[in-house]
């Protein structure tokens, strides 16, 4: 059986039809996918769990209310894991919370 992750990041005026990939491996199954802002996260995190992902894993830009948003949307569905900056490079410094609240 395949174990099927999904590593999800959030950045402004990603195209979430295009910015996304698979690898597949033996043993793993993990899915790479852009949003452009928290309820895009939503919605594409209970699609990959509807396709049996079992664990997301989301990227330094989701804040501490991003996080929380995917964690309730999902249900337990899946474990959901955190890359950690909080205030984020890519986003001159601040929390994805500031940009996509």
């Amino acid at each position: 059986m395949t174990f099927k992750v999904a590593f999800m990041f959030v950045a402004p005026e990603t195209d979430r039809t295009t910015a996304k990939t698979k690898i597949v491996t033996p043993i793993a199954e993990v899915t790479t996918i852009g949003v452009q802002n928290y309820d895009e996260a939503e919605e594409e995190a209970l699609k990959l769990v509807a396709g049996g992902v079992t664990a997301i894993e989301l990227c330094a830009g989701f804040g501490h209310e991003g996080t929380a948003r995917i964690a309730k949307a999902v249900k337990g569905m899946a474990l959901v894991g955190v890359v950690r900056f909080d205030l984020h490079p890519a986003f001159e410094h601040q929390s994805g919370d500031a940009l996509f609240s």
